[in-house]
């Protein structure tokens, strides 16, 4: 099982966030905004941060660093590492299995990522057995969208999406984002859009977006 960072709001959490980082970062990159939300309404809340591998990245050179999957080119469309992509499902599913399994519901288990977290985020979840409390999508996409209809779960058809984006993205651009999100609708998901003016990043007005919806999904 891959190393995590954790951290746990009060004794005896009833409610797991399980937050997956982007390209090139690790465990430790969001720690910041999970200072920054307050979920004590949901009552205790254990956060995991895991480590993604380090693997070599073909977009930049074969140069080694913490990803989920490679990157083949800058066409996050066209040239996708599926073999990358679907070795790392049970990776993430083994954080969400090991909450099950320290007490906590799956229905009270947020996944959430940012950029190829987001990825990994929503090529997870959508395929869960079953009922997760809800997926947080931060300035991702949604990965081989073509087989999502015929792989994901029936658990999961009511579990709500939190989808955000900034609209000066120069790395998963604005219309990939926009892309992502009509498929999830069209499939039938419950998807709460937001964008702001930003580029690959986080700002705090989609941190107090983001607060609000937790506490909804987890109430």
């Amino acid at each position: 099982m891959l190393d995590a960072i954790e951290r746990e709001t009060a004794a005896h959490p009833t409610a797991s966030v399980i937050v997956l980082h982007g390209l090139g970062a690790d465990g430790s990159d969001f720690l910041p905004i999970a200072d920054e939300l307050d979920l004590t309404a949901a009552g205790p809340v254990r956060y995991v941060f895991p480590h993604a591998p380090v693997r070599p990245i073909t977009l930049n050179g074969g140069y080694k660093m913490r990803a989920w999957y490679d990157i083949l080119n800058d066409d996050l469309v066209r040239r996708e590492d599926e073999a990358g992509l679907r070795a790392s499902i049970p990776l993430v599913q083994q954080f969400i299995d090991r909450e099950r399994e320290r007490g906590v519901a799956p229905e009270r288990i947020v996944l959430a990522g940012f950029s190829q977290g987001c990825a990994m985020t929503l090529l997870t979840g959508l395929r869960y057995p079953e009922r997760l409390a809800g997926l947080v999508g931060l300035s991702g996409y949604l990965p081989l969208a073509a087989s999502t209809a015929a792989e994901r779960s029936q658990a999961n058809l009511s579990t709500p999406i939190f989808l955000a984006h900034g609209r000066a993205d120069p790395v998963v651009h604005f219309q990939r984002a926009l892309t992502s999100r009509d498929a999830l609708r069209e499939l039938g998901y419950s998807v709460e859009w937001h964008e702001y003016d930003m580029p690959h990043s986080v700002c705090a007005p989609e941190i107090a977006d983001l607060n609000r919806w937790l506490l909804k999904a987890l109430a």
